[in-house]
């Protein structure tokens, strides 16, 4: 059966990477290390729950929200065409650099210019969904790092180079030996509010990682910028964030830099979760909202076809999600009570839509994969119009409603 992801689930392939290594004195130590993050784990899920019922998607009402939203509100422009399989942009300057999955290339333009390239990544393997996927950048003083996430023949990695003056510098390792296969690599790096850097990493087909905690598969991440652990993770001496995700591809902050995520679903439901350190979102014991109290459910829920979470941003009180399997762009508004309404546009304009994010005009961009057999990949730009929270909810009333809010029982 075909995947969503533009890769196929038969001849599955994954990596075991193990958080915790033996410190030279033999199986036995890692076996208890194992079980005592395990159990951290465990402690940390059921302390959050009696802590704060916010981590569950039915008390979302309890966080509050913006009292304004922002829809796309004018024709949209065509920035730039011709990419093959874009995955991920961001902005340095004026230039904007976008990777190309199956390329390893990356390019870059400025608004009115054509397409150049400024290096290509070395190791690239593009098979399955795997290949040159999620950019980010950090500036530290004079120097700017673009950072890549990649596949190798040996699972995924993480790197950075610097850029200067239109070029990619030596590639420096941050992160390797990432679990990887030919499908459910995740791919999405995003430095945070708090200057740390995120990543999801996929299941790599293999569901039971993703509960697993000596497993980096099925995760979210959080690292330095040199990919050294932080003390203030959720477990002493790990990297994993949270666990229990599918194929997470999209990474983004609220104004209250609350961190939320997109994951891919199997054949049930997709979803927008909050996330929250050392949360358990449940795959694959649950797929979408369980009510189930061991994990956190879902935000917002889309029935597969109609969504196939990608990129992921949040400009002025809306979330805009990329759909790749429903090839449209989504909105995701959650008014005073903690309600979440979802709403469609452009669906089956563009074919799939990767990834979103806002411009440096201040404008909302997106990247389109262009539909299967067809590799004109384009970055489009379109205006966005603030709207007070009743006309959200009208907007999303009149709309291409979708999605299921998970606050419903």
């Amino acid at each position: 059966m075909e995947s969503r992801d533009f890769d196929r689930r038969a001849s599955a392939g994954h990596m075991l990477d193990e958080v915790l290594g033996t410190d030279g004195r033999g199986v036995e130590i890692a076996v208890v290390r194992a079980s005592m993050i395990a159990l951290a784990f465990t402690m940390l899920g059921s302390i959050s729950l009696l802590i704060s019922s916010g981590v569950h998607a039915q008390s979302s009402r309890s966080v509050g929200s913006p009292t304004s939203c922002v829809m796309p509100a004018a024709t949209l422009v065509e920035i730039a065409s011709g990419l093959n399989i874009p995955w991920s942009a961001v902005h340095v300057g004026s230039e904007v650099l976008v990777s190309q999955r199956g390329t390893g290339e990356i390019v870059a333009f400025r608004p009115g210019e054509t397409l150049r390239s400024v290096g290509t990544v070395p190791d690239v393997v593009a098979r399955g969904d795997g290949g040159m996927l999620g950019l980010a950048v950090l500036t530290e003083s004079a120097n700017v790092w673009l950072y890549a996430y990649y596949s190798t023949i040996s699972g995924n990695r993480i790197v950075r180079m610097a850029y200067s003056e239109g070029a990619l510098g030596e590639v420096q390792p941050v992160l390797d030996g990432l679990p990887g296969g030919r499908g459910h690599n995740g791919g999405r790096i995003e430095f945070g509010p708090d200057g740390m850097l995120y990543a999801t990493v996929g299941e790599t087909r293999n569901p039971n990682l993703s509960q697993d905690p000596n497993s980096l598969a099925g995760k979210i991440l959080r690292m330095t910028p040199t990919g050294g652990v932080p003390t203030d993770n959720p477990v002493r001496g790990s990297l994993v964030y949270s666990l229990g995700h599918r194929n997470s591809q999209g990474l983004a902050w609220d104004d209250r830099g609350q961190l939320w995520a997109t994951d891919f679903g199997d054949d049930g439901w997709d979803e927008l979760n909050r996330v929250e350190p050392g949360g358990n979102y449940g795959w694959p014991v649950i797929e979408g909202r369980g009510g189930n109290p061991a994990y956190i459910d879902p935000v917002m829920q889309w029935h597969t076809q109609e969504m196939g979470p990608s990129g992921l941003a949040y400009v002025d009180g809306t979330f805009f999600v990329a759909g790749l399997t429903g090839q449209r762009l989504w909105s995701v508004t959650i008014d005073a009570a903690g309600n979440p309404e979802a709403t469609a546009h452009y669906a089956g304009e563009f074919g799939r839509v990767r990834h979103v994010f806002e411009g440096n005009d201040g404008n909302l961009w997106f990247l389109t994969n262009g539909r299967r057999g067809d590799p004109d990949g384009q970055v489009l730009s379109v205006p966005l119009g603030s709207l007070a929270a009743p006309e959200c909810s009208r907007v999303s009333a009149a709309g291409g409603r979708g999605g299921v809010p998970a606050t419903v029982p």
